[in-house]
């Protein structure tokens, strides 16, 4: 027993012990960490989705946004085709640096209001007609109402006589007709 180191002989079987060990749960190690990386790598490539959908999204709400500020302020100045016009104008006015909504022409960048404004100067085919009618038209005298009361929308009602429901639709065909007629 002399001739034997214990202390060598313990030392040595605990490091093939542990060595063995290593060896066991190395490939379980291995295996988890590739799973955590294709988890990461999803999650990274869904990330990347949701921000490109973010940045459509807000590229589309602020189309809408531009489009519905530009048509607002043609109806503003009184434009008649707004949907011609805006067709017209939509490509010439972007949003600038500051946020705010403005042209770039020649002289540089004008504010949408200064450039709708000289657009709808410059182009007044847009604006509704000064005089009702054309060449030729005859002046008419507006048909007075047939008899009785006014038609309301408090008259209209279900259960109404013949009579009545007569005079309505003669009311709102005379109503169209001037209407059409531009009077």
């Amino acid at each position: 027993m002399e001739g034997l180191d214990i202390q060598a002989i313990v030392r040595q079987a605990i490091q093939e012990y542990a060595t063995n060990e290593t060896a066991k749960s190395e490939p379980a190690y291995k295996v988890e960490l590739h799973e955590e990386r294709k988890r990461r790598e999803q999650l990274e490539r869904r990330l990347n989705e949701v921000v490109e959908e973010n940045k459509r999204s807000r590229k589309h709400a602020d189309e809408a946004e531009r489009s519905s500020s530009v048509r607002a302020e043609l109806q503003r100045l009184g434009v008649a085709k707004i949907d011609l016009a805006f067709k017209a104008v939509q490509d010439g006015i972007v949003r600038g640096e500051d946020g705010r909504l403005v042209a770039r022409g020649e002289s540089g960048e004008v504010s949408m209001k200064e450039y709708l404004s000289s657009f709808v100067s410059d182009n007044p085919e847009f604006l509704p007609a000064r005089i009702a009618g054309g060449s030729g038209m005859t002046a008419t005298l507006k048909a007075p109402h047939s008899g009785g009361e006014p038609i309301t929308l408090d008259r209209i009602k279900p259960g109404m006589s013949a009579e009545e429901m007569q005079r309505v639709r003669e009311e709102i065909v005379r109503v169209a007709s001037q209407t059409l007629r531009g009077l």
